[in-house]
């Protein structure tokens, strides 16, 4: 193992993941992680993910098969914010100079990790490929928030609002969602693709997916929708990933 530091990245090299080799980084305290394919293809593509590292990797292993790269950095507890969307910048710089890796990215944001997708793609939409969110958080009033008919979280609201630095009353206020990216995210032509649990009551798609799909289709945007009937927040992705693997190949750079 070898360490190396310099401005605000540490890097080491670990050992493999799911038989890949992976190397780990830090940044602004940030873990992050990256998994090598055996052979990358000509491209040098890469899906980049947002939470819940290692759950449901159906999508990320086809597409290690693929020859694409995966990255990974945990900002969960962040919420997507400034300070999150600044991390994710530096790891950009970093993942595209060191691995030489292709200019634009798949993105790949699990339940919360919908909020950093979409609100990096915001900042950055000449850097994304194409978007694939599975049961993702659209709106923070509706998660971790619990304004609408999901569950809510208490804690995560408390904390979600400190990222932000607001509170339960101008909160209702708040135009950094991804519902209020979709029209910008439409008009740059960034495919999206969501897969969701049809009786999800933690982030329900009425609140969330259902309202982004019509801002961003008001746009002019087109998106794939997967709906699991019967499923809840859990388990996010498909047993066969075809369809996800499919959408996003179709949409690579």
């Amino acid at each position: 193992m070898f360490f190396l530091a310099f401005q605000s990245y540490i890097f080491a090299q670990e050992n493999k993941w799911n038989g890949y080799k992976t190397d780990t980084f830090e940044v602004n305290g940030k873990q992050g992680k990256i998994v090598l394919p055996k052979e990358a293809n000509k491209e040098k593509s890469w899906i980049w993910r947002a939470r819940f590292w290692g759950h449901e990797p159906q999508v990320d292993i086809a597409l290690l098969k693929k020859g694409f790269h995966l990255v990974y950095v945990d900002v969960s507890n962040l919420f997507g914010n400034q300070e999150a969307v600044d991390i994710w910048n530096k790891t950009y710089q970093y993942v595209t100079d060191n691995y030489q890796l292709n200019p634009k990215v798949v993105l790949e944001g699990m339940s919360r990790g919908g909020l950093i997708i979409y609100n990096w793609t915001a900042n950055n939409t000449d850097k994304v490929a194409c978007i694939y969110a599975d049961a993702p958080v659209c709106d923070i009033k509706s998660w971790p928030g619990g304004l609408g008919k999901g569950t809510g979280s208490k804690i995560d609201w408390e904390n979600c609002l400190k990222a932000y630095g607001l509170s339960d009353k101008n909160v209702k206020k708040f135009k950094g969602n991804p519902i209020n990216h979709a029209t910008k995210i439409a008009k740059a032509n960034i495919p999206v693709i969501h897969v969701c649990g049809e009786a999800d009551n933690v982030v329900p798609i009425q609140e969330n997916t259902l309202v982004f799909k019509e801002n961003y289709e008001k746009a002019g945007g087109k998106m794939k929708l997967i709906i699991k009937e019967g499923v809840g927040h859990h388990p996010h992705c498909l047993e066969d990933p075809t369809p996800i693997v499919d959408f996003i190949l179709e949409n690579v750079n």
